[in-house]
């Protein structure tokens, strides 16, 4: 037996020595053969279990180290083996389980710290991840610094784009990409975005930079480390409003098939946003990205919702109607007071022409969550004006108490109220927001009341009243407005106008003592430059600026001042077929019908003299028979190339009413063409 031992002893110094050597070279698959050799040796050895564990973890088999330790829990307390469980926790997406482990350990060593902070980034919150990590900063002196101001920076711009809060500045010296990229994500979420743009634009140089000087590192590779970069620089198109450029730019980035399954998610979803509901096969496609395994994992819970949203949507303009109420129904139950899913189901409603449904679905929404009521009611009121109840909506918005004041609800409800002609309504609609204003007025001050001055949008109020009620005829209560307006400011010539001209029509009397306060003619003349009116932007007339003369020219411009220039007249046009020496026909300017030649139209001479043969062709002897070719009656039109022969009579026709020579022989030709193509086409 103890020859026995002796050799159990010496085989597990030599396995020992394997796994320390294995482990110095990385080869863990060899190492953790070994180990299990050791434990078939001593099945309860705390080292060689320890060993196995960080063998498998090294493996990437997080699932059977997790497993290892759970099955000796009375060898591998908890004060042993707490980071590595906690660490397989947080691969396996166990972050809830991971964050007990970590509380629950006897000692926060450095690894715990480092893994404490990764599992609160995942738990976004952020606030306890951020002074985290300033503390492990602040005591932490190793080659890992650069690394922990990346993930500092990183819950800075997680803060910044999730829960909109303004980061502060950490004094981080952005030396790499990854600084550079976080702090261009922290300007997005302030909405600064070409800043952010720069910021990202000069993180690729970097990039580039830092992967160039590694020889192993092929272009593919470069560009897709720089993926995650472009995926954000074609975000900030596409919030610019540059959507081509940014559609273009995610397609790019899809074609290199990233392996990071939340970058291709992301863009996806970018791009149904994009196609809205247009080219809504390409959105079925992409919906398909959204789906990977493991992205729930990759992604924020806002950025997980939005997607879910937008798959609603899809479904909603695909005309998947159960599909769009079943993902609604979902996000509803997972975010009761969310105000979306609300509204994707009433569009459904009312695609299906279930419009009063789709209200009474909002109004109990409304009820149920009076902080969203607003909003709620808003939509509401839209879908009532769809539906040609504008006196409903407007009572629907009269409701909304916290915006009954504001100048564009105000001129919404005026417009409505005028558009079905209850005038009564408009100016009650006035009168409430001024009451509003003037009970706010008065601000305590240690109990006491101060009255400021009207506010701008207070008078405006009153001003845009006073212009309702002239229009429409209530000239009594127009009255005590635009006083209300005077007495705020007596040097309000307008009003003052105003003013006048409506007691003029109530109370001439006072019309005219309060005529007394208008200034004088003196005092309201117009300083008006003319020089500088004619010289301006679209004036009608622009003198003309006289140059300086001196000596003899200024004289001889004073002695042609009188002169008027001579303009040039025209050459008339003369026609085409002008012949010199033809004499005009003097009757060339009446019209044919009054001129002395003129004998009217010949009808039914034609009808007669048409014959067989060619389209157009008349018998030999029809010449003959024309009483108008008689030597008592004038010539008609001359023959093409008979002009000079007849030159000398005087009943010529002159030039002016002469078709171009050859105009019959083209005429002749088209029609051959035209019977030439027409025997083809037939």
């Amino acid at each position: 037996k103890m020859a026995a031992a002796a050799g159990g002893a010496g085989a597990a110094a030599a396995l020992w020595s394997e796994v320390n050597r294995c482990g110095q070279n990385g080869d863990f698959a060899r190492a953790l053969k070994s180990v299990n050799k050791i434990l078939q040796i001593s099945k309860d050895d705390v080292t060689a279990l320890q060993c196995k564990v960080v063998c498998l973890i090294q493996n990437g088999n997080f699932k059977e180290a997790l497993g290892v330790i759970n099955t000796h829990t009375k060898v591998l307390t908890s004060d042993i083996i707490a980071f590595e469980k906690a660490y397989c926790e947080y691969r396996l997406n166990r972050i809830e389980n991971a964050l007990k482990t970590i509380q629950s350990a006897s000692q926060q060593t450095d690894k715990l710290k480092e893994l404490y902070g990764q599992v609160l980034y995942r738990l976004e919150r952020y606030d306890d991840c951020l002074a985290a990590y300033r503390d492990l900063i602040r005591n932490s002196q190793d080659e890992y610094e650069e690394e922990r101001k990346t993930n500092l920076s990183a819950v800075v711009a997680a803060q910044s784009t999730w829960e909109k809060v303004m980061p502060e500045d950490l004094g981080l010296r952005e030396a790499t990409y990854e600084l550079c990229y976080n702090s261009a994500c922290a300007l997005i979420g302030q909405g600064k975005l070409n800043e952010a743009m720069k910021k990202l634009q000069k993180a690729e140089e970097l990039c580039r930079q830092s992967l160039s000087e590694d020889s192993d590192v092929t272009e593919e590779d470069i560009e897709a480390e720089l993926a995650i970069i472009h995926g954000q620089m074609a975000y900030i198109m596409q919030l610019q409003g540059r959507t081509e450029d940014a559609l273009q730019l995610y397609n790019q980035i899809i074609k290199l098939k990233p392996t990071d399954v939340g970058l291709l998610a992301v863009i996806a979803n970018n791009i149904i946003t994009i196609n809205k509901d247009q080219n809504v096969f390409d959105s079925k496609k992409k919906v398909k990205m959204t789906n990977a395994e493991g992205v729930e994992h990759k992604l924020s819970k806002k950025q997980l919702q939005a997607i879910e949203f937008n798959k609603a949507l899809l479904a909603m303009y695909t005309n998947q109607a159960d599909q769009c109420r079943k993902l609604s129904a979902s996000l509803q139950s997972q975010s009761p007071e969310h105000l979306l899913p609300v509204l994707i189901q009433a569009a459904q409603l009312c695609r299906e022409k279930q419009h009063a449904k789709a209200v009474g679905l909002l109004q109990d929404f409304a009820d149920q969550h009076p902080a969203n009521a607003a909003e709620i009611k808003l939509t509401m009121a839209q879908l009532k004006i769809a539906q040609g109840s504008v006196t409903k909506a407007c009572m629907i918005l009269r409701s909304i108490e916290e915006l009954q004041h504001k100048p564009g609800m105000v001129s919404a409800l005026v417009t409505m109220y005028s558009h079905e002609e209850d005038i009564d309504s408009a100016i009650e609609v006035f009168t409430q927001a001024i009451q509003w204003y003037q009970q706010f007025q008065a601000r305590t001050n240690y109990g006491c009341y101060v009255f400021q001055p009207k506010s701008p949008v207070h008078l405006s109020l009153i001003r845009e009243a006073a212009n309702f009620k002239l229009k429409h005829g209530r000239k009594k209560e127009a009255i005590s407005d635009l006083e209300e307006l005077w007495k705020q400011n007596p040097k309000d010539v307008h009003t003052l106008a105003q003013l006048i001209s409506a007691y003029s029509l109530v109370d001439p009397e006072k019309a005219k003592v309060l005529s007394k306060h208008l200034p004088s003619s003196d005092t309201m003349s117009l300083k008006v430059d003319v020089d500088a009116l004619e010289n301006s932007h679209g004036a009608t007339y622009v003198r003309k600026k006289a140059g300086k003369l001196t000596g003899d020219n200024q004289q001889k411009e004073q002695g042609q001042g009188d002169v008027k220039k001579k303009k040039k007249k025209k050459k008339g046009k003369l026609p085409k077929n002008y012949d010199p020496k033809v004499t005009p026909d003097p009757e060339r300017w009446l019209p044919m019908r009054e001129r002395s030649y003129y004998r009217g139209r010949k009808k039914g001479k034609k009808k007669d003299q048409v014959g067989k043969g060619t389209q157009g062709s008349t018998t030999a002897g029809s010449s003959e028979l024309d009483a108008s070719r008689t030597a008592s009656s004038p010539p008609t039109s001359p023959r093409p190339g008979s002009a000079a022969a007849v030159s000398a009579t005087s009943n010529v026709i002159p030039p002016r009413h002469q078709k171009p020579a050859g105009a019959p022989a083209t005429k002749k030709k088209q029609q051959q063409k035209k019977k030439k193509g027409a025997k083809g086409g037939w």
